[in-house]
């Protein structure tokens, strides 16, 4: 019987995909896999199954929306099980509600494998909680890609006192740093930069919120990368600080609930 799946295959880790997502990938006859996925994932294919890359990452070429969902239900309708694979998890920043919507108004049902999200697994790559009771009573994930009219509202955001784990961010750094900064929070605010996560591959730095961008920048980080706003990142671990180089100027950290 032809099956669809929408597959969240983690932050990059091949571990830490779960057992569910490994065995649709087994029993899946095409696989449309998002450019930032672990290609070592793909050991979980069966043997024959057609592996479609369709390229989805910020700052770099892509393939259309509306392209990847024709190809999806092309497929389906020629009586081939589906999956569709992305990064971390399908319905944080993942289109995932997109294509979902796409498939039931084709009369198709689609199974929704979750996977964890970069949101969550970067911070903890360098133990930082995304939420804990001394520093944050919550987290909001935000896309730092917007612009115009779609522009996140930083004000409000800042206002809120909780952990901000901004997806998307690194092309717009500073322009974020200097709204946050303008909307009134503070300069001595923790912050973390996690690039890579979960893989050998990972990179970080870590620098209060006034030199933030600076310090993202002396370290040459970029995309994919997940960045932390809040007193949570000031919980990084010892040898995880250590490990940043250059390193950006010590400043004290500020609890911003204190």
């Amino acid at each position: 019987m032809t099956r669809a799946w929408l597959i969240g295959a983690g932050p990059g880790d091949v571990e830490l995909m779960t057992l569910k997502a490994t065995r649709a990938l087994a029993q899946a006859d095409v696989i449309l896999v998002d450019d930032l996925v672990n290609p070592d994932v793909l050991q979980f294919a069966r043997d024959g199954a057609t592996i479609v890359h369709v390229g989805k990452r910020g700052g770099h070429p892509s393939t259309p929306q509306a392209g990847i969902v024709a190809q999806m239900l092309e497929h389906l309708k020629a009586g081939r099980s589906v999956a569709r694979l992305k990064g971390g998890d399908p319905f944080v920043f993942g289109r995932g509600g997109e294509e979902q919507q796409a498939l039931h108004a084709a009369g198709i049902e689609v199974e929704i494998i979750s996977g964890i999200t970069a949101g969550i697994a970067a911070p903890a790559a360098l133990g930082i909680p995304v939420t804990h009771r001394d520093h944050a009573q919550g987290v909001v994930f935000v896309t730092g890609h917007g612009a115009g009219t779609s522009e996140p509202d930083w004000a409000a955001l800042a206002a809120t006192r909780m952990t901000l784990v901004i997806y998307m961010g690194m092309r717009r750094l500073s322009d974020i740093v200097a709204a946050l900064l303008a909307a009134g929070m503070r300069a001595d605010t923790p912050c973390a930069a996690i690039e890579s996560a979960t893989r050998p591959e990972q990179r970080h730095a870590l620098a209060t919120l006034g030199d933030f961008a600076d310090a993202v920048a002396r370290a040459g980080l970029g995309s994919p990368a997940i960045v932390v706003i809040g007193g949570v990142a000031s919980l990084a671990l010892e040898r995880a600080c250590a490990a940043v180089a250059p390193q950006a100027p010590s400043l004290p950290m500020h609890d911003e609930n204190a």
